[in-house]
């Protein structure tokens, strides 16, 4: 046991000096005159003091305060394309718009990048190399329908996709007019009912918990040859993950997992039968970083087994995003020798909001 906790102490802190590593790469690239995004540069030019010089790691990112909702907002998008980018092809990403005016994030090859970090953790029993893939999710400006087409391409497969608007969802509830959702619902699981039968080789599946639910009201997803879920959704809880394992898809390999625009994808604690069904999330260290801080004090953070709003501070080359208070919170989970770094465990929306913000397919 005491080399257990030796082993896993070192790790942490190998962890740690990475991410403080990558924290000066990042923050020398978005400041440089020569490889910087316009909007960075534009900010350091009114802070007073050159943050190349002033961050040497991680917890020197406060000195920037918060990034702020509304940058993302509209405003010209180009102002996020690095300078060392500006010859590259760029993608557009949006946020669903449940809390206002979508947020839109620039990509090159992030989303391939995080998802090529993803498909390593998969079982190549579970999701059989070769095998297709079905996405029954969102499409439209959503980076998840070329996220998961990559994945399956990715993994020597085809990825066959619905068509789905989640805002007009949304929408739908929000003027509850719930024969029209079941309407649409019932036309987006006949989409993926015409697929799963006219396609034999698709054995992976990409879709959210009320999804999963609706399709499985339809067909067996086993018997027609389903061997590896890959689920995604903030409002994911411990009693989905035990009816999904006990009662909607008993045999098949179920991989939840948490992702959004900002952030990429974080993976799950592999299951144990002694977390009692929790969800425990791990983010893309040191590409994404999760803390937990106090609802009040957003420089405090909380103590592990402690509830807490998410911080996410996103450090790659094409996207630099310091300690953005996302409208979720959890509890914070220990390091684990995976992931030697800070989880979330039973994410979910802030509690104030959960009443007022419309989460659809999700």
């Amino acid at each position: 046991m005491e080399n257990s906790k030796a082993s896993l102490s070192k790790k942490i802190a190998t962890a740690r000096r990475q991410l403080d590593d990558h924290v000066r790469e990042i923050v020398q690239w978005h400041f440089s005159p020569e490889t910087g995004a316009p909007f960075w540069l534009d900010f350091a030019s009114n802070l007073g003091f050159d943050p190349r010089k002033e961050i040497g790691g991680f917890d020197d990112l406060k000195i920037l305060g918060h990034f702020q909702d509304e940058w993302l907002r509209g405003g010209p998008v180009r102002r996020w394309v690095p300078k060392a980018y500006v010859k590259e092809p760029v993608y557009v990403f949006e946020t669903g718009g449940s809390t206002g005016v979508p947020k839109s994030r620039i990509n090159i090859r992030d989303f391939q990048i995080d998802y090529e970090i993803f498909s390593e953790t998969l079982s190549n029993e579970s999701f059989p190399i070769g095998s297709d893939w079905l996405m029954l999710g969102p499409s439209g400006p959503r980076r998840l329908r070329l996220a998961v087409e990559y994945l399956a391409q990715l993994r020597g497969g085809i990825c066959f996709m619905v068509d789905l608007d989640p805002r007009w969802v949304n929408r739908l509830i929000k003027y509850g007019k719930y024969q029209e959702l079941d309407a649409y619902k019932d036309h987006v699981i006949n989409q993926a009912l015409n697929i799963l039968r006219a396609h034999e080789n698709i054995q992976c599946i990409f879709t959210t918990p009320k999804l999963l639910e609706a399709l499985c009201e339809k067909i067996s997803l086993l018997k027609i040859g389903i061997k590896g879920i890959f689920c995604g959704g903030t409002e994911m809880d411990a009693q989905f993950h035990r009816f999904a394992r006990e009662e909607l898809v008993p045999g098949i390999d179920f991989v939840p997992t948490y992702g959004n625009t900002l952030m990429g994808l974080a993976c799950c604690k592999p299951f144990d039968p002694a977390d009692n069904y929790a969800i425990i999330y791990y983010p893309p260290q040191p590409r994404a970083v999760i803390e937990l801080v106090d609802r009040d004090n957003h420089e405090e953070p909380v103590n592990y087994g402690e509830t807490g709003r998410v911080m996410l501070t996103t450090l790659t080359r094409e996207f630099f995003m310091p300690r953005f208070l996302e409208r979720d919170e959890a509890e914070r989970a220990e390091p684990i020798d995976q992931y030697p770094w800070g989880g979330v465990r039973n994410l979910r929306l802030l509690s104030d909001l959960q009443e007022t913000v419309v989460v659809g397919v999700y």
